[in-house]
């Protein structure tokens, strides 16, 4: 029998695999202390948050409050009638409460982006695509990460000629393909990603800043690579996103079936290509603030727009020209590209609301971690999510500005920021 090398061995060398182990001890209920007393461990106080403006992740009610029980969103409702014995009860007045933002597109581990600026500024999750592969972290005061784990590509292809190390994972053939695949997911891959970009777009982040080992054009995986790679992944029931940047590797990402685009395109695509990539049902993540200088970026978002893309917010978190948390910005833009194809007034704020889903509740939905721990609510403020909130002064549906430095972040449960009177 042909045995493979064993590429989750290689994975591991690369691209090390985090473990970590938590120890705790505890006294069973009724267990005596030295004392010869019996001590249970009290509840944890309830807290309960009310605001002029609520958004639960998916819509917006005025004078509502927020219950928290230890680490889990508990209730939710009218202020008026949201009581608990014992809680401790904060009005935050003219305020947004809102569930923290979930960032689709980061490089944090690769980039070694801070993440405690990063839950600071109102980004409670994020889902690292490219770099190296750790376990699900965070919650609880602290920054929840997702990994993708390297980029699959081909033989000195992207990102390999601009970006080095565990960032980048080269296979030959559909079967070096499917087994590294099989490793990611082992290693509990969130999603698969692929590169599918030969280089030298006009603005684009690879481009400009950045001395590639090998001049464009860089080769791109074959399309039997490609549709081994989503074949594999959906049979391990994971998605496949895809880096593009322009209509080759479009073209290519489509024909073999990938769930999601990871940017806006770069350069400027065919209409009939982006029709038939939202006749597929593909999603695009939006990254328009840091493919400003590209040539076709906006062209592409308004023509996604117009035909009516699943287009999420993300921001791609790693550069040093955006922030690093919530980009105002990025969701400016998205607010303009949808008021072009739809300048309606009334219609303003159906807008937003669809912004603010596509960087909270849906993204959880993108995110699909399961029901333990509520993660299967993430990103919506429902009994049983986790306690990932955050709170500005004065409306944030008005004003996006606010969002990127906010008053009040809790991760958790736990406050991280908290610069709002009671």
């Amino acid at each position: 029998m042909k045995t493979r090398p064993c590429v989750w061995m290689a994975l591991t060398k690369k691209w090390p695999i985090a473990a970590v182990a938590i120890v705790t001890a505890v006294l069973p209920p009724g267990a005596a202390n030295a004392d010869g007393k019996e001590h249970r461990a009290e509840p944890p106080r309830p807290l309960i948050l009310r605001a002029d403006r609520v958004f639960d992740g998916v819509d917006l009610h005025e004078d509502y409050a927020v219950k928290i029980v230890g680490d889990k969103v508990a209730a939710i409702g009218p202020a008026s009638t949201l009581r608990s014995r014992g809680a401790r009860v904060r009005d935050l007045g003219d305020a947004t409460l809102l569930p923290g933002f979930i960032e689709l597109h980061g490089h944090v581990a690769y980039q070694n982006v801070p993440r405690d600026i990063i839950l600071r500024h109102g980004v409670t999750t994020v889902r690292d695509v490219g770099g190296p592969l750790l376990p699900l972290s965070g919650g609880h005061g602290r920054l929840r990460l997702v990994t993708a784990g390297p980029i699959i590509t081909g033989p000195g292809g992207y990102p390999g000629p601009v970006f080095t190390g565990d960032v980048s994972a080269p296979v030959d053939s559909p079967e070096t393909a499917q087994a590294l695949v099989d490793d990611l997911v082992a290693g509990g891959a969130n999603i698969i990603k692929i590169g599918l970009e030969p280089g030298g777009e006009e603005g684009a982040p690879w481009t400009t800043g950045h001395t590639p080992s090998i001049e464009p054009p860089w080769p791109m995986p074959s399309p039997a690579v490609v549709r081994a790679v989503v074949v594999e992944a959906h049979r391990l029931g994971r998605e496949v996103t895809a880096h593009v940047g322009e209509e080759q590797g479009l073209q290519l990402a489509v024909d073999a079936g990938v769930d999601e685009i990871a940017h806006i395109p770069c350069d400027p695509v065919s209409h009939d290509l982006l029709h038939q990539a939202v006749h597929q049902g593909i999603r695009f993540l939006s990254t328009v603030d840091t493919f400003s200088h590209c040539r076709g970026t906006h062209e592409n978002l308004h023509g996604l727009v117009h035909l009516g893309a699943k287009i999420h917010y993300a921001a791609e978190i790693a550069h040093t020209e955006i922030p690093w948390g919530i980009d105002a910005g990025e969701l400016h833009a998205l607010l303009h590209a949808n008021m072009a194809v739809d300048p309606d007034p009334s219609h303003i704020f159906g807008h937003v609301l669809n912004l603010f889903r596509s960087a909270t509740s849906e993204a959880g939905k993108v995110l699909a971690l399961g029901p333990e721990g509520g993660l299967d609510k993430l990103g919506t403020l429902v009994p049983g999510a986790p306690a990932d909130i955050i709170a500005v002064s004065g409306n944030a549906f008005m004003a996006f500005k606010p969002l990127e430095y906010p008053s009040l972040v809790i991760s958790g449960g736990k406050t991280v920021v908290d610069q709002l009177a009671d």
